[in-house]
């Protein structure tokens, strides 16, 4: 097996994160295999790729979605009077060897991605290239999307683009437009070679249900292409994505994917949909355009990562009443984001937030719960109906709702954005779309966009109501700017809940100090930590 690098990559290529049980991840492990005698066939090509996917499912505690939503102004630190980390994201402070799971997890996948592309030649796909551009397609994707999560929590961060072997461990960090350009680059790649095998939602067969399409490619990089600029304050994406392309990209997703807003919103959530009495959507629904897959099937064993660990970190701490079930209590709700949705809006706010008096819950806090605010995420909280232990599992690491990465919604949030300033009718009828949906089609709720900063607030306001504890309120903040970042999250109450953005560290996160030391002083630490 070929040697790895200082970053934490730990997995070589020929190590799947266990059997899973859904759709095409239902492979088995390859732990036997070397890089020399593997890649020979297209069944060592999927299987190859699909160890790539299951870096997807790989920790809680280092999910960018949850210690962003922290970070933002959505949530508190949570979790037990003894948890540390996560009051660190809350309250930036520095933390010891602080998001070393995030890390390592990325660079895992990375390495996973780069061995796989170095030795996709060496396989024999006979008159199957399509199914060689396929694969290779969905490598690039994946590599763009681990990487876009490192830019955007590290910045400094080392770019790899083929395995690290010999002795050459220590790579400096690279600027950040040069992991911009190869995240733009793979993406455009990714678009070009998964083209051909673009189908429409409704043509997807479910067992490829949590596979990269064009579709899912084109929304990622219309994310990236607006934080990027955002962040940045650039016109273009490194000189190699326009707005133009942006928004035409945006465009094709919505008029050619065959994906479609749900017709009610709490039926998005196998949670919300419980609580409201309605029936799910389903975990792969035609909102989803990319889902992270999970399952059950891990039943307890901790060395297998298929279950949605972050659903346990969010539940309500100790044992509750029904229909939710317990959790850690981790990343509770600031009031602030149960009273920002308007008169009306009840159906996303109820879907949104559990609010232990509004639903009169007779629930106490245990003694060790820090930081209680009588508000916990609904999204992707624990269930009593259908939970992990009933299925044979553990749970605090078999909860299996999948995670919606993106979700047409806001796809048309984007489509709304990037045409506000060209394109007025378009971006209000994307803008309609989504509140006429929220407001059950009440359409007296709607509102006028402008072509000014009043039109952008308004979209950006959209966002925070629709994609509430979704991962992206803290990304969406930073590219609005600091000060923009600060006026939202700075909360001086002078106790546990006090926090104060420190504008010094730019929104980044601290590098983790354990791969500062591994890299012999290469890695320097952000500023402001």
């Amino acid at each position: 097996m070929k040697k790895i690098s200082y970053f934490g990559i730990c997995l070589g290529i020929g190590l799947l994160a266990g059997s899973c049980s859904k759709s095409f991840l239902n492979k088995q492990p390859i732990d036997e295999e070397t890089t020399a005698d593997f890649y020979k066939t297209p069944s060592d090509a999927f299987e190859a790729l699909v160890s790539a996917y299951s870096i997807l499912d790989v920790s809680g505690y280092g999910n960018i979605w949850l210690s962003s939503e922290i970070t933002s102004d959505e949530c508190f630190s949570g979790g037990g009077t003894g948890d540390q980390g996560t009051k660190q994201w809350d309250q930036f402070t520095p933390y010891t060897d602080h998001n070393t799971d995030a890390w390592t997890k990325y660079y895992q996948g990375i390495y996973r991605v780069n061995v796989f592309l170095q030795n996709i030649g060496n396989v024999d796909f006979g008159s199957e290239n399509a199914l060689k551009d396929r694969y290779t397609g969905e490598a690039c994707f994946l590599r763009a999307y681990f990487y876009f999560d490192l830019v955007r929590m590290f910045e400094n961060v080392p770019l790899e683009t083929k395995p690290v072997e010999g002795a050459n461990y220590y790579i400096p960090q690279a600027s950040p437009d040069s992991v911009y350009a190869l995240i733009a680059s793979d993406l455009k790649q990714s678009i070009s070679l998964l083209s051909a095998s673009a189908a429409a939602y409704s043509q997807i067969p479910s067992t490829e249900y949590g596979r990269a399409t064009k579709w899912a490619a084109e929304a990622l990089l219309a994310r990236v292409f607006l934080y990027y600029t955002g962040y940045y304050g650039k016109p273009d994406l490194v000189g190699q994505y326009s707005k133009q392309d942006a928004t035409a990209a945006v465009a094709d997703v919505i008029n050619n994917s065959g994906y479609s807003l749900v017709g009610n919103y709490a039926s998005l959530w196998r949670s919300s949909s419980i609580t409201a009495g309605i029936n799910f959507a389903g975990q792969n629904n035609p909102e989803y355009v990319f889902a992270i897959q999970y399952s059950s099937g891990g039943l307890g064993n901790w060395s297998q990562n298929n279950g949605n660990r972050v659903q346990v970190m969010v539940g309500l701490r100790g044992t509750v009443p029904a229909p939710y079930y317990e959790g850690w209590g981790i990343a509770v709700v600031n009031p602030s984001a149960w009273s920002m949705f308007e008169p009306g809006d009840t159906i996303r706010k109820r879907a949104s937030i559990i609010s232990i008096a509004d639903e009169n819950i007779g629930y106490t806090p245990p003694s060790d719960q820090f930081q209680y605010t009588g508000y916990y995420w609904k999204k992707y909280t624990p269930m009593l109906q259908g939970n992990a232990p009933s299925l044979g599992g553990d749970f605090q690491i078999d909860n299996f709702d999948n995670y919606a990465v993106i979700r047409f919604a806001d796809v048309l949030l984007m489509g709304a954005e990037l045409n506000l300033m060209t394109d007025l009718a378009t971006a209000q009828q994307d803008y309609n779309a989504v509140r006429d949906r929220a407001f059950a089609g009440d359409v007296s709720h709607r509102k006028t966009l402008t072509q000014d900063a009043g039109g952008m607030s308004l979209i950006m306001n959209e966002r925070r109501l629709e994609l509430a504890f979704e991962g992206q309120r803290y990304w969406d903040l930073l590219r609005q700017g600091l000060a923009a970042a600060k006026a939202a999250i700075d909360n001086p109450t002078g106790d546990q809940f006090n926090v104060s953005f420190p504008t010094a560290t730019r929104g980044l996160f601290e590098i983790p100090e354990s791969q500062i030391s591994l890299s012999n002083g290469t890695l320097k630490q952000n500023p402001g930590w």
